[in-house]
């Protein structure tokens, strides 16, 4: 029997297809720009230039500094540079770093978004902006940092390098793993999240495999949109309060460190989520579902160790204690002790250990 439950579908408009780039200027005026202002990051600011020259005289001009963790001096950088072109909507063209530098402008001024993901990230569907002021960083979650619009084109995924694919993929998977035990999760977000996380556990090999392949692309692309659906509506736990405490503290990049505490953070919750452990093992065609992740990222020739991506062992205490500051919701209560050792094991690239509560 399903039980009592509550599901908000969040008003963002997708386009989603092969070579639906071409579709921007219409979705601009859709929106009633009159002046758009891409972001990129300075790798594509080419390609941000090249979209800018679509769309005539909608183009108001570009910013290509966008950076992870979204910085607040980045920020105000680009927000002088976009009142300065008189633009009255923004065009974030890239993966996570680009779409949360646009969701930064559209907060602080009200623009119009219309977001175009090159990577798998699924911040692009949430109505969530995690901001770094002083290596600290913050989250908000306010409808108003959430796109209007969202194109995904499968052709922007092409020339993705396999190893970001890799760890793009496995950050949104883990959006996914923690919907399915989230405290308000729903029957429409669960359905969502397995499948999400399905079609990333069978793209991701075959990419690896043929990068060029658009089968398997397309089903990344749409994995990737099931889980950002599923990070935009419901609650995150531990895993995600971990990987913004590290990448925060240690300006460690997302993606990586996200593919890396993963399993971690699934074998320290899995005692309390049986029926989620059971539904991830389904998804991903493995008898344990962390070590099927931890198996999954070393197959893709992932790193597997913090301090593989810059994280100093001097840290992990320092980790360990901020984890269990601030009270957040988690299946499984935080126990400091537990939650260093998880962190020790990441650190050093350990497969996961599933360990029980104290009581």
């Amino acid at each position: 029997m399903i039980g009592s439950f509550t599901f908000e579908n969040l008003p963002c408009r997708v386009v989603f297809g092969a070579g639906t780039l071409g579709t921007a200027k219409a979705e601009l005026e859709r929106l009633g720009a009159r002046r758009a202002f891409v972001l990129t990051t300075p790798q594509q600011e080419a390609q941000g230039v090249r979209l800018g020259t679509t769309l005539g005289p909608l183009y108001a001009g570009i910013f290509a500094g966008a950076t992870m963790h979204t910085p607040v001096e980045v920020t105000e950088q680009a927000l002088a540079t976009m009142r300065a072109c008189d633009a009255d909507c923004v065009i974030s063209l890239g993966g996570g770093s680009t779409t949360g530098l646009g969701k930064a402008l559209a907060l602080r001024t009200g623009v119009n978004q219309l977001c175009i993901p090159t990577t798998y990230a699924g911040s692009e569907m949430t109505p969530i902006l995690g901001e770094t002021r002083d290596a600290a960083k913050t989250t908000i979650r306010d409808v108003a940092v959430l796109p209007e619009t969202v194109i995904y084109d499968v052709d922007l995924t092409l020339t993705l390098p396999v190893g970001l694919t890799v760890t793009s993929g496995i950050n949104a998977i883990a959006h996914a793993v923690e919907a399915l035990y989230a405290r308000d999760t729903n029957p429409v977000t669960t359905l969502m999240a397995e499948e999400g996380i399905r079609a990333l556990a069978r793209a991701l090999p075959a990419i690896a495999a043929r990068p060029d392949d658009r089968a398997a692309r397309g089903d990344a692309l749409y994995g990737a949109w099931l889980c950002g659906v599923c990070l935009g509506t419901v609650g995150m736990a531990l895993h995600h309060k971990l990987c913004h405490t590290l990448g925060g503290t240690f300006d460690l990049p997302h993606a990586e460190t996200h593919t890396i505490v993963l399993p971690h953070a699934l074998a320290y919750n899995a005692p309390a989520v049986p029926e989620a452990m059971e539904r991830i093992s389904r998804a991903i065609g493995a008898a344990d579902a962390a070590q099927g992740l931890y198996d999954l990222a070393r197959h893709l020739n992932a790193k597997l160790a913090l301090r593989d991506i810059g994280m100093p062992e001097s840290g992990i205490d320092k980790a360990a204690d901020l984890a269990v500051t601030n009270a957040y919701w988690n299946p499984r209560p935080l126990e400091r002790n537990a939650i260093r050792d998880l962190i020790a094991r990441a650190w050093s690239g350990e497969p996961p250990v599933a360990t029980k509560a104290t009581a």
